[in-house]
């Protein structure tokens, strides 16, 4: 491969526009071996790889590389979950432009490895292949744990806790596992089939998954510790929708996106009246919110059937904190961004449904504490947009029942749980937090990266509690 070669990424190939804003079978199809390898070939193979300082997981990024280039798609697999539990998750829905990616050397002089097809490809390999569960590595004493929540950050404290000899219990309200990668993240863009192998592979290892447990109503924290745990980790997420707090958010038609992506994604809306989960779409729809839920809400609500579908975002298109990737594909499948754009006050008709929405325009002011430009209403602005469904997508919040049924544990007046950035330590001894319910609502594998500081603490916290050391 000569240095020009070496400069431009393999790409790869999605479903027609035209295709696929009639289904919900994944939007990117993967790499072919042809065209994997010929990506793997251009890694550099950096004796001091910045990629893995990029990676919070600390993923051995040039080692799975390297196997894939050499045709090893098993042993890369295999030095993939040495660090990640969920790659092909991770491969399909990770951040990488802003982490792994980021730090690519390759960046310099044209494009930067694409990695997170990479960790797709081998892991969707070993799937089709057959997973190899690997032997437990004992070390020290063993404990009890009790897991709360089944997100990437409580999967992944499980994966590691388990490997090395613990025992583990995971408690998930729903009635899947998966958390946000189940419920949230619709199936063009991470099938649930990729999921429940996830979980499957997790249940493999020896971790006992019990759905329909909602912990703080079932059993408290206090209670899980009275029936033998040493420790317990709590990944509950985000769960709670935020609202905007305006004139006809209470109108029929307004929905949540945790509402509107659960009823669609968890409970199968797109496959009604298979699924016997009805769920409303209009003709003319506006998702406010510039995130990959906004991103979500607005591709499904399209291939629903929607003929209009707007984002409304009070920043500028510079601003979106959605990945570019997932906002060049809405663009590409006729979503209309309104940028600049707030919402002041929805109508309804006589019968209490929505069918309006009065906004405002607006300009950049001075940066805000997040170091985004602030956005500012111009006076005299103000417009109506016709709608007959609105998804409101400005983020959520954790739900408090875990805060408010567990004594002596720290929270924050958002309602996240007060954790150590390194050990997520909490204020109550032997409890343990990480994900979005202390971070509040943010990426896979930022939740993963904390749940292997969590595990790692936990793991120490055990043997010293049972050596007596």
């Amino acid at each position: 491969m000569d240095r020009e070669e070496r400069k431009q990424e393999t790409p790869m190939a999605k479903q027609d526009v035209l295709d696929r804003i009639h289904n919900f079978y994944e939007v990117a199809l993967g790499y072919t071996e042809e065209q994997a390898k010929r990506e793997a070939t251009r890694c550099l193979q950096c004796p001091n790889p910045r990629c893995v300082q990029g990676c919070p997981v600390g993923i051995d990024i040039p080692a799975f590389i390297k196997e894939i280039k050499e045709g090893n798609y098993r042993a890369s697999a295999a030095k993939l979950k040495e660090k990640n539990s969920l790659p092909a998750v991770c491969g399909r829905v990770c951040p990488q432009e802003n982490q792994c990616q980021e730090q690519c050397v390759l960046g310099k002089m044209g494009d930067p490895i694409s990695i997170g097809r990479l960790e797709r490809f081998a892991s969707d390999w070993e799937r089709n292949a057959g997973v190899e569960i690997p032997e437990k590595q004992v070390e020290g004493a063993a404990g009890k744990v009790a897991i709360v929540g089944s997100g990437p950050a409580g999967l992944t404290v499980a994966a590691d806790l388990i490997k090395q000899g613990h025992e583990v219990n995971m408690f998930e309200s729903l009635h899947y596992a998966g958390g946000v990668l189940m419920y949230g993240i619709p199936q063009f863009r991470l099938p649930k089939e990729i999921v429940q192998a996830e979980v499957d592979y997790i249940k493999k290892l020896g971790v006992d998954v019990k759905t329909n447990y909602t912990i703080g109503r079932i059993f408290t924290i206090d209670e899980l510790f009275a029936d033998g745990y040493d420790a317990v980790f709590v990944g509950s997420g985000a769960g709670l929708p935020r609202f905007m707090g305006i004139e006809g958010e209470n109108l029929g038609g307004v929905y949540s996106a945790n509402e509107y992506l659960i009823r669609i994604n968890l409970m199968k809306g797109y496959l009604f009246p298979e699924y016997d989960t009805p769920i409303r779409i209009g003709k003319n729809i506006a998702v406010i919110g510039g995130g990959n839920v906004a991103m979500d809400a607005a591709r499904c609500s399209l291939r629903l059937g929607a003929e209009k579908v707007y984002i409304v975002y009070r920043r500028a298109r510079e601003q979106l904190p959605a990945r570019a990737e997932e906002a060049e594909n809405a663009e590409e499948e006729g979503i209309i961004f309104n940028l600049l754009t707030n919402p002041v006050k929805f109508t309804g008709d006589e019968s209490g449904w929505v069918n309006g929405m009065e906004c405002i325009k607006m300009e950049l002011g001075e940066p805000d504490a997040s170091g985004r430009r602030r956005p500012v209403p111009i006076e005299g602005s103000n417009f109506m947009m016709d709608v007959d469904t609105v998804v409101i997508a400005i983020g959520q919040t954790p739900n408090p029942l875990i805060q408010r049924t567990t004594d002596g544990l720290e929270s924050t007046k958002w309602g996240t749980i007060v954790a150590d950035e390194e050990t997520g330590a909490t204020s109550k001894e032997g409890v343990y937090a990480g994900g979005d319910v202390v971070s509040g609502a943010a990426t896979v594998i930022s939740a993963m990266g904390a749940g292997r500081k969590a595990a790692k603490s936990i793991h120490e916290y055990i043997q010293k509690k049972k050596t007596g050391q």
